[in-house]
């Protein structure tokens, strides 16, 4: 890899981890600004759902403009698509919305960024080539040990809710299966076209599901809660898209290192925009650990 393209990879990677990281703050917020409670998982549901469907559209169309070639697919890729857009924006997404609701944006941050050391459990298992060595189990050690402190929250009560925690880590390991899925599924589809009918096919999954039990006309739609909205589906669009394209000319050794922004930038966002959120000792000390163990997993 020449110096050039290596920054060119360092940057978007970057880019991609900060816009994700930002995601937990700004659902906080659009949770708050539409008047959505954390008891009410049809409506965040529909709301997942209208994001991404969204999001999928963004990039189809740009590809339908662009590099319409790219979308012309196999009636066994579309059956691939469709159980990816299950996996990794169905299943994972309504773990993730329901999650977040219960949690702070703070721990959410952390819990999330497990997916990283389930996807190094994940590959051990199934790849010959894959195996994990001292380094890769020492970060595996020290994340975990930092989703452990990460349950502390915002004091030292060591609370764990189910519908909090437990389904963030839930969306965590789908994540990891989903990562696996692409990369042994998705051969073949150009990184555009998986992302955009993954998040399509998996939104009108979310909103069939939802429309039946969401009370969506008491949404408040406030110009800021349109604009969150408008927001996070760019940042979808562009976050997928983006990483899944640098996966496919890159090593993910290479590339999942920088993942360990995430979390940096979802405690340090929370923190800034997040009414009575603060940065504790717990969280401190689990984002610590997270962020060498990310390092420490990718580390070459």
């Amino acid at each position: 890899m020449n110096l050039q393209k290596k920054w060119v990879m360092v940057v978007i990677a970057i880019f991609c981890a900060l816009l994700w990281g930002s995601a937990f703050p700004t659902l906080k917020l659009s949770y708050s600004e539409l008047g959505i409670p954390s008891t009410a998982i049809a409506e965040q549901m529909w709301l997942a759902g209208l994001r991404f469907l969204l999001a999928g559209f963004v990039v189809l169309g740009g590809l339908f403009l662009f590099r319409r070639s790219a979308l012309q697919l196999t009636r066994r890729q579309y059956g691939i698509l469709f159980i990816f857009g299950v996996v990794q924006t169905t299943l994972q997404y309504l773990f993730f919305y329901v999650g977040v609701s219960n949690t702070s944006g703070v721990q959410a941050s952390i819990i999330i960024s497990s997916n990283t050391f389930f996807t190094i459990l994940l590959a051990h298992f199934i790849y010959a080539n894959d195996r994990l060595g001292w380094q890769k189990w020492l970060g595996l050690v020290a994340g975990f040990t930092g989703i452990f402190f990460a349950n502390w929250g915002q004091s030292f009560d060591g609370s764990f809710e189910f519908l909090g925690e437990g389904f963030l880590l839930l969306s965590a390991f789908t994540s990891a299966v989903g990562t696996i899925m692409a990369k042994e599924m998705g051969k073949g589809i150009h990184p555009f076209t998986l992302s955009g009918w993954q998040l399509t096919l998996g939104a009108i999954l979310l909103l069939v599901m939802a429309f039946p039990f969401a009370d969506t006309a008491s949404l408040t739609w406030t110009p800021l809660a349109i604009g969150l909205l408008v927001y996070m589906v760019a940042l979808s669009a562009i976050a997928f898209a983006l990483w899944f394209a640098i996966l496919q000319y890159h090593k993910a050794s290479h590339v999942g290192i920088y993942k360990f922004f995430v979390p940096v930038s979802g405690v340090g966002l929370s923190v800034l925009l997040l009414p009575r959120e603060t940065f504790t000792l717990p969280i401190l000390i689990a984002l610590v650990f997270v962020a060498f163990g990310i390092y420490t997993v990718n580390r070459s």
